[in-house]
């Protein structure tokens, strides 16, 4: 789990091992290789999914067909999705599979985009923000999602300002601050340091 203020660089290093952003020096490995330099479908090819922040599901396709989009063969060592699977774990899609993606609340947006990533049939997955501008009840719904997707044997990674959130769904944390690591630990550690949250984490 990635945490940090407003600004910190946590979205930056998402899109920064995603191959959205270039890192200016240092090295990036995924599944064994180096992918600093590759572009972002083929480090989506190794098998990492991103999921933005900005959700970016296509408003005019349906939910089936937006599924489709993320479609890739399965792949050893990672867990199998079809969408039969990806409704057992999101319901509500399962009911609103003609439904078009820009008729559907912020909360179901969320989910497609979740779904259509995993549709990739990832090995790992980077959530930006899962929980941001959400209601609690679907933060709650967001929450017991991540924790079935790690029961899954799914390796998630998370970048979070809601505290609550990380501590349900976290078991380590790193604090991120003007692009540098400055803290790192678990999430039990972290949430019995009360100086560490004032002084990384407070607004």
């Amino acid at each position: 789990m990635l945490l940090g203020r407003n600004g910190a660089g946590k979205s930056t290093t998402m899109k920064s091992l995603i191959g959205l952003v270039r890192p200016l020096s240092g090295e990036i490995a995924f599944a064994g290789r180096r992918v600093e330099r590759l572009q972002p479908y083929q480090i989506a090819r190794l098998g990492l999914g991103y999921v933005p922040e900005e959700r970016r599901i296509f408003t005019d396709l349906n939910v089936m067909e937006n599924l489709e989009v993320g479609r890739q063969p399965p792949r050893e060592n990672a867990p199998r999705w079809t969408p039969e699977r990806l409704f057992e774990l999101f319901p509500n899609l399962g009911r609103m599979r003609d439904r078009p993606g820009g008729r559907m609340s912020g909360g179901e947006q969320q989910m497609l985009t979740i779904a259509r990533t995993l549709m990739g049939n990832p090995s790992a997955i980077l959530l930006d923000e899962p929980s941001e501008g959400l209601a609690p009840v679907i933060v709650e719904q967001m929450a017991r999602t991540i924790l079935e997707l790690k029961r899954e044997g799914l390796c998630v990674l998370l970048s979070e300002q809601n505290l609550h959130f990380a501590q349900l769904v976290a078991d380590r944390a790193y604090i991120v601050e003007k692009g540098q690591i400055r803290y790192s630990g678990s999430m039990a550690e972290l949430a019995a340091d009360d100086a560490v949250r004032e002084q990384y984490l407070s607004v």
